[in-house]
């Protein structure tokens, strides 16, 4: 994307960083000047994006994560802060669902949604907001989903995570914002990754889904990049507990 912003001396964290949307949120902050602190939990996958970024003349540090454990929530908050000594922005990117309808759900899917869409990201974000608060500055932005506001086939754990998740970025945001820290989300539409591998795959199932969107095709990762740049930027100073939807106009139909 041609789009610029100044992230400068900033320090960035990215979950669900190893591949597709995170991957490129990653990038593009790198891009944009920030030291970024990569974290999924597939060492390799994070490798790779720090090699790439490297390659550009980045700064980048992988700290393989499983967000699922409150030990290593904490650790990947203080690894940032001794490699880099701040941190600037966080972006909770790390997702998990299950194509599944209501019925078929099992009572464990759904908490393995929660548990990484909701909980980890309330965790995360509380560990690095003491940071922040110190600082008396830092930008959270949170990657929920068109499906945090309309009801999708066999998804009903993921969107109503998702929908958990945008009521949790406003109520950080009322909580924090006196103390410098902005909490705002990003609401991408399908995206051609490998989490919607299934749907867009499949021609007859993606002929479908894309005759129903205003813009006739699907998102590509680096398409939602430029949403998150602008809300890590000075552009957005007077901006927290918004959602900005990308979706190729889904939610107009």
């Amino acid at each position: 994307m041609s789009i610029k912003f100044d992230l400068t001396g900033k320090v960035a964290i990215v979950t669900g960083a190893g591949r597709g949307i995170g991957r490129a949120i990653a990038v593009g902050l790198a891009a944009s000047g920030a030291a970024v602190v990569v974290a999924s939990r597939t060492a390799e996958q994070l490798q790779a994006v720090v090699a790439e970024i490297e390659a550009k003349g980045g700064r980048a540090l992988a700290v393989p994560t499983d967000l699922t454990d409150p030990a290593r929530i904490e650790h990947l908050a203080t690894e940032t802060v001794k490699t880099f000594g701040r941190i600037d922005i966080l972006v909770n990117n790390a997702a998990r669902s299950f194509l599944r309808g209501l019925m078929e759900l099992r009572e464990d899917g759904w908490d393995k949604v929660f548990n990484t869409n909701v909980k980890a990201v309330w965790l995360l974000s509380r560990a690095v907001a003491r940071t922040m608060m110190e600082q008396k500055s830092g930008r959270i932005i949170n990657i929920t989903t068109v499906g945090a506001e309309k009801a999708e086939l066999g998804m009903a754990a993921y969107g109503c995570s998702k929908a958990a998740l945008k009521m949790l970025t406003r109520c950080m945001a009322r909580e924090w914002a006196p103390f410098g820290v902005q909490v705002n989300a990003v609401g991408p539409g399908l995206t051609r990754t490998e989490f919607s591998q299934p749907i867009w795959s499949n021609p007859d199932i993606a002929k479908h889904v894309t005759a129903q969107l205003p813009m006739g095709r699907i998102a590509e990762p680096e398409e939602i990049v430029p949403a998150v740049l602008f809300l890590a930027s000075d552009g957005a100073s007077y901006m927290t507990g918004e959602s900005i939807y990308v979706d190729g106009g889904a939610l107009t139909t």
